[in-house]
């Protein structure tokens, strides 16, 4: 029910280019999960790969459906949008929790004097 017959050549290359980089940068992602050793090193590899592979999968996606012409690419925005925005703030609240609970159990991790929040 999707008519992906009656996606041209060149458009379903392009589509199919821009999920396989969006899943291989979402993997590079994960792989970096379980490479690094500490936490803040592994924090920072899954959030790069969520966004950059997030936005190819929406390229991919909004290519296909106007090419297709079957409906707008407002979700596809959206999807885009919400991703990009909250995938650097919940990087950002997670890493402070983890440096503040870090440095509250009397850890090695010394907080710059210009990053203190008190």
């Amino acid at each position: 029910m999707t008519h992906v017959e009656n996606l041209p050549g060149w458009a379903a290359l392009l589509t199919a280019l821009l999920v396989f980089a969006g899943a291989s940068l979402t993997l590079i992602g994960a792989v970096g999960t379980l490479r690094f050793r500490t936490f803040f090193e592994r924090v920072h590899a899954p959030t790069l790969g969520t966004s950059w592979g997030t936005g190819a999968i929406v390229l991919a996606s909004m290519l296909m459906f106007s090419v297709l012409g079957s409906r707008l690419v407002l979700h596809e925005i959206l999807i885009g949008i919400f991703v990009t925005i909250t995938t650097p703030v919940t990087l950002m609240l997670l890493a402070r929790a983890a440096l503040y609970r870090e440095s509250s159990e009397g850890g090695e991790t010394e907080v710059p004097a210009d990053r203190r929040t008190d």
